[in-house]
């Protein structure tokens, strides 16, 4: 279960100063300038290969600035043969870096990537990929998955799987899935299933009234074993949002894997069916993922509007207490519901509904509020890749991720109860730099 972990995180895991004068483009030294990263390698295997650009000016510094829009492309070809279809995107991130993200549609033998700015090449470029480079939908598994996890530098350990699997050590997956069964089997309530990789083949039974959500789990399994040789194993999944093993409850509690984490359960945290499903379906039926939202960061910081934006479902008290301070300071947090689900709708108290917006909007404001729903709100990913400040308040739950993050680096911390938030924008606000 411990490479299992660590391979799922990889999989998701899409882990100076300027020179601008003029036409910026013509500041760049085609030499310094660095083109890195896994989609410049034949043998690693991800549903979207990428690599990144950093542009270096002539006098050696990085530039933090796009050189316009068009001017740095990306050619990606087989060296020869037919023609096969190969979806290519170049993303400007707007500081002077860029990246290069592709899909094929078919295993290509031999392969070529063209970068150039101007037409003119950059770095080493072009690159040649040696070898059969294969396609996400195909059943090619080429290497252990220790072997693939070497190859996409995957580390030693997480920290938050070490936490996860602590309470756990001899484990009789029989018994303890007979025992899940009989615990969280309540219909209407819970749901859970239960898988087993034999011979990289995927089996799994599920149990509960509502279980749909099991396609997320599957899609993920079903493409690591295309691209590896999984070891036989098994693995119990909690398909709801809630963590299932109280710690208060239980001596010897079941190890059950679910995609949010509490202070109070001994579930193992995996990453959120949202972040999986945006590294999966990228550049296919989601439009919303890491590499998106790094290139679509909204106006230049002066031009951003300076207040805390939030827009969101009232799936929370905290939510509803959001919006109330909104309309009394709208000059510092401008949160409105775009749904009522949960609490009586009152139009006197939290105003009209509003229509939802693209994610990408959020980033014409300064500040971004990330509050919990029913449990963690997996938006945060997708703020943190964002050019904004994101004020992040202390909760129970948490991702697979949060345990790396810390206050006043990668965030502000606001208290649960939202009593300091009015104090914390007004400090941001002041130390705008």
């Amino acid at each position: 279960m411990f490479l299992f972990m660590k391979i799922l995180l990889m999989f998701v895991i899409f882990g100076c100063h300027g020179y601008m004068n003029g036409d910026a483009s013509n500041n760049v030294s085609l030499k310094k300038s660095r083109i890195y990263g896994p989609g410049l390698q034949t043998d690693l295997l991800l549903p979207v290969r990428y690599f990144f650009i950093q542009l270096v000016s002539k006098n050696g510094f990085n530039l933090t600035d796009s050189v316009g829009e068009g001017v740095v492309t990306a050619t990606i070809a087989p060296l020869s043969g037919p023609r096969v279809r190969i979806w290519t995107q170049v993303l400007d991130r707007h500081d002077g870096s860029y990246v290069v993200r592709y899909r094929l549609y078919a295993t290509i033998s031999d392969l070529q990537i063209s970068v150039q700015i101007n037409g003119r090449h950059i770095a080493e470029s072009p690159y040649q990929l040696k070898g059969d480079i294969y396609h996400d939908a195909c059943n090619c598994p080429q290497q252990t998955s220790e072997e693939w996890a070497i190859s996409i530098g995957c580390p030693a350990s997480y920290p938050q799987i070490e936490l996860d699997l602590k309470p756990f050590h001899d484990i009789n997956m029989t018994h303890v899935a007979k025992e899940a069964v009989e615990r969280f089997n309540e219909r209407g309530r819970r749901s859970i299933c239960h898988y087993k990789i034999i011979n990289n083949k995927v089996y799994r039974k599920c149990y509960g009234e509502h279980v749909a959500f099991k396609m997320f789990i599957d899609a993920v399994v079903l493409s690591l074993a295309r691209k590896m040789f999984l070891p036989d194993f098994e693995f119990l999944a909690n398909i709801g949002d809630w963590p299932l093993e109280n710690k208060a409850l239980k001596d010897k509690p079941i190890p059950i894997m679910s995609w949010c984490g509490s202070k109070s359960s001994h579930d193992i945290t995996m990453p959120s069916y949202d972040i999986t499903e945006a590294t999966l379906q990228m550049m296919g039926s989601v439009s919303l993922d890491i590499f998106s939202t790094q290139s679509n960061t909204g106006p230049k910081w002066d031009n951003k509007t300076a207040v805390a934006f939030w827009r969101g479902r009232d799936s929370c008290k905290e939510r509803l207490q959001l919006v109330e301070m909104s309309k009394k300071y709208p000059d510092l947090i401008d949160a409105r519901l775009t749904r009522m689900f949960f609490f009586p709708k009152d139009e006197a108290k939290y105003g009209k509904l509003t229509p939802q917006i693209s994610f990408f909007e959020f980033f014409k404001y300064k500040y971004q509020l990330n509050i919990d729903g029913t449990v963690a709100a997996y938006r945060l990913p997708y703020l943190l890749a964002g050019d904004a400040v994101v004020l992040k308040q202390e909760s129970e739950y948490y991702e697979h991720f949060y345990s790396e993050l810390e206050p006043y680096v990668h965030y502000i911390p606001i208290k649960h109860d939202l009593s300091d938030l009015l104090e914390k924008v007004r400090w941001a606000k002041e130390h705008d730099q």
